[in-house]
């Protein structure tokens, strides 16, 4: 998969992995505005928090 979320809040986490940068960007999104932490990689293994998702989106 070329791109993988990862979602922390309390004991619990949460990971997917989807092809599509727009997907993973948007599910990010809505975990982030529900109160989760919430990081993006991509498949050179760069990560991106909330305000560097637009980057994500523009590469």
């Amino acid at each position: 998969m070329a791109y993988k979320m990862v979602a922390e809040r309390d004991n619990e986490k949460y990971s997917f992995a989807r092809e599509s940068r727009l997907l993973i960007v948007a599910k990010a999104r809505v975990w982030a505005s529900e109160g989760w932490r919430v990081v993006i990689t991509d498949q050179d293994g760069k990560a991106y928090a909330p305000p560097e998702f637009d980057q994500l989106l523009a590469a």
